[in-house]
């Protein structure tokens, strides 16, 4: 579980920073465990929710959490709730990871180096472990006991509705001519929209939740959700370069996917050396919106730059 006293200030980010993911995914382990439902669906869901990764999202949650708690209240803990609402953002994520690797979508036979949920099981499980996942992060958020609740609720589900991330996925695969004519995405701005929502709205949305959970002002919200849109970016711009650079065991699935399914990318608008020169710049946005937390903030000053020379 994670410690409810906070992490204390790290002598190591990087240890720091897999630590708190490690602890996620024991949270995560437990909370499936628990759950009354058909063995086969349990089984599908923790195979997308156990598989690895960096818990990106749910770390967002809680150092920001952590960062304006600090800052705000002069206090070490993390606030009441923080847990179920990291894990509620995990959910929300692997829900949408499960989907996207359909083969009415993405149709990706790897994630995270295993066999993606409709290979390990078959296609219709795999939708409703999606589905599983989609409603027990709103029971997390529902249930944490936060004071800000309906707030929470309320802008996990924009995040991940039809102006956020599905809406996005709607655009992706527009821009791929599943429909018929394909909808062009021919300039950095059209290509940062779609982005935004697909990729960018959860990410931002993990930073507001960890203001909310610290009771934060609205100032300092803003501020940290302007963080979550410069990272977004960046983690996106970071994804089409390791579709480019990293060879699919490095990665841990499919790569050279985007250019073969004709769409937009940012190292096919701007060129590699364009697209790194553009995530530079949105990790420099994301860094100066954290300059006011000082050492407080080196954690997540971390994390940004990792996604410099990302190799998965």
């Amino acid at each position: 579980m994670i410690d409810p006293a906070g992490p204390v200030p790290p002598a190591d980010p990087k240890e720091h920073l897999a630590r708190i993911a490690d602890s996620i995914s024991r949270d995560m382990d437990q909370l499936l465990a628990e759950l009354k439902a058909p063995e086969r669906l349990v089984a599908a869901m923790r195979h997308a929710v156990l598989a690895g990764g960096k818990r990106l999202r749910p770390v967002l949650v809680l150092e920001v959490a952590h960062m304006l708690t600090a800052s705000t209240h002069s206090k070490t803990q993390l606030p009441p709730g923080a847990p179920q609402i990291a894990m509620a953002v995990e959910c929300i994520h692997t829900y949408s990871l499960i989907h996207d690797d359909l083969p009415s979508m993405d149709d990706d036979d790897l994630r995270r180096g295993q066999p993606t949920v409709h290979k390990a099981f078959d296609e219709a499980t795999a939708i409703l472990a999606g589905d599983a996942l989609q409603t027990l992060a709103f029971e997390l958020v529902a249930t944490c006991g936060h004071p800000k609740t309906p707030m929470m609720v309320r802008d996990l589900a924009r995040a991940a509705g039809a102006d956020g991330m599905v809406g996005g996925q709607m655009l992706d695969l527009a821009a791929e001519g599943r429909f018929g004519q394909a909808t062009t995405i021919g300039d950095t701005y059209a290509l940062a929209a779609m982005q935004a929502m697909k990729t960018g709205a959860l990410i931002e949305v993990a930073c507001s939740l960890g203001a909310h959970l610290a009771l934060a002002p609205e100032e300092e919200r803003q501020r940290v959700a302007r963080f979550g849109q410069s990272l977004g970016l960046a983690f996106q711009i970071s994804d089409d370069l390791l579709d480019v650079n990293a060879t699919a065991e490095q990665a841990g699935k499919r790569t050279g996917k985007d250019e073969a399914a004709g769409k937009t990318t940012w190292p096919g608008l701007l060129g590699v050396e364009g697209a790194q020169k553009a995530l530079d710049a949105s990790l420099g946005d994301a860094l100066t919106a954290l300059e006011p937390y000082k050492e407080a903030a080196a954690p997540l000053q971390f994390l940004a730059v990792s996604l410099k020379d990302r190799t998965i």
